[in-house]
């Protein structure tokens, strides 16, 4: 019952009219199962007797009657007279009353009844349930589809892209091999650099006085934490793989001193790398930029610490070793290392001083009478990706 209007609801009008329909169809079916007995008699009574005896026709024993001699009118009985209405015999049985019932009719007449019920509720289901399983299949026919077509879709679009996701991995992996320097070195400018196994103090000591320290040639920056080994007295050709393991002494002539020898004394140290290089000492000038005039730098050598004080720097080309080479009567120090960081195109000096201990006059640096060669540069950070590829193809110049 609707609880709005208090009359029925839309589903229950909606099965009424269903059932409607249904009583329509099983009256039109047991119709027409039923037309060809549209002659049999219409009656109970004509249903219900079997063999019933016409009414027309006369009973055997008045047929017998009748077809007797009227010897009654010929003789009549001389004492009694015969009523005018005569009484059946007493051994005569009712017609209507002893007739058999057609039971085999009737039950006949129910079963096409209950039968044409029976096949109209199977065909009402049948087609029911059947159109809930087209139905069914067909929402997950359309289901499948969509997903199918929207797999396929996602597949075509991966395949479109696929081609454009590996060039741009290649690529971005080409740049990163390049330049992955020029991320990673103005960051460890700030970091602490590797010190290798040898721990040694990073504090200021007093210029004036003489300390005795180990014998192993190191190189001490207290304002960058950089405490490194240095390898001095090398070839030019022997550089670069000496910075491999520390820093190393750039002597050409004109500016070949060692600590305490009036004249220039050169270190040169890589200031970036590529970040999946093994060697440590590929940041080790990274922060040499961050030095200001005044700040303090030691040498140990042969077992005398050396105190060097910051003068000057300045930025050059790459070939202009003749920076290098001045006259002095003083034991001076300058630090290489390529700038901007990350890059190898030009090169940072740092110039100093040598304050502690007071210099010897005579303790001059060893004369040369060779010539600077036009074409020496001075040492680079280590060849990136395709430098390196190249220099494995076609050798290095």
């Amino acid at each position: 019952m609707d609880p709005e209007t208090g009359g029925l609801s839309s589903a229950e009008r909606q099965r009424q009219t269903a059932a409607a329909i249904a009583r329509k169809k099983v009256l039109a079916a047991y119709s027409s199962h039923a037309a060809p007995s549209r002659h049999l008699p219409v009656t109970a009574k004509d249903i219900l007797v079997k063999d019933r005896p016409r009414a027309t026709e006369p009973h055997p024993i008045a047929a017998s009657a009748a077809t007797a001699p009227n010897t009654e009118e010929a003789t009549p009985h001389p004492t009694t007279a015969q009523p005018a209405t005569s009484q059946p015999a007493p051994d005569q049985a009712p017609v209507l009353k002893d007739a058999p019932i057609n039971t085999a009719k009737v039950s006949a007449e129910w079963q096409k009844y209950h039968s044409a019920w029976q096949n109209y509720y199977q065909n009402y289901y049948n087609n029911y349930y059947s159109k809930a399983a087209e139905n069914y299949l067909a929402t997950a026919k359309m289901k499948d589809e969509r997903i199918a077509t929207g797999q396929a879709r996602k597949r075509r679009t991966l395949r479109r892209l696929l081609p454009v996701f590996i060039i741009s991995f290649v690529v971005l992996a080409a740049l990163f091999l390049q330049y992955n320097r020029l991320i990673f070195a103005p960051i460890m400018a700030y970091i602490v650099p590797d010190t290798g196994s040898v721990t040694t103090s990073l504090e200021a000591v007093d210029p004036t006085i003489n300390q005795t320290v180990s014998p192993d040639p190191r190189l001490i920056i207290p304002k960058l934490n950089v405490d490194v080994p240095v390898a001095f007295s090398i070839s030019t050709d022997e550089v670069m793989s000496a910075m491999n393991h520390g820093v190393a002494q750039f002597s050409i002539p004109g500016a070949n001193a060692l600590p305490g020898q009036i004249g220039n004394l050169v270190i040169t140290g890589h200031s970036a790398g590529d970040i999946y290089s093994s060697n440590p000492y590929k940041f080790i000038f990274s922060g040499l930029e961050r030095l200001e005039v005044g700040d303090l730098i030691y040498i140990n050598y042969e077992s005398t610490r050396y105190t060097y004080q910051l003068t000057k720097k300045e930025v050059v080309e790459p070939t202009n070793v003749e920076a290098l080479i001045y006259d002095t009567d003083k034991p001076m120090l300058t630090l290489i290392t390529c700038t901007p960081l990350g890059t190898s195109r030009y090169r940072l000096l740092v110039t100093a001083e040598q304050i502690s201990p007071d210099p010897n006059p005579d303790n001059v640096a060893a004369p040369t009478t060779e010539v600077t060669d036009s074409g020496t540069t001075m040492p680079a950070n280590e060849p990136s990706f395709f430098e390196s590829i190249w220099q494995g193809i076609f050798g290095s110049d």
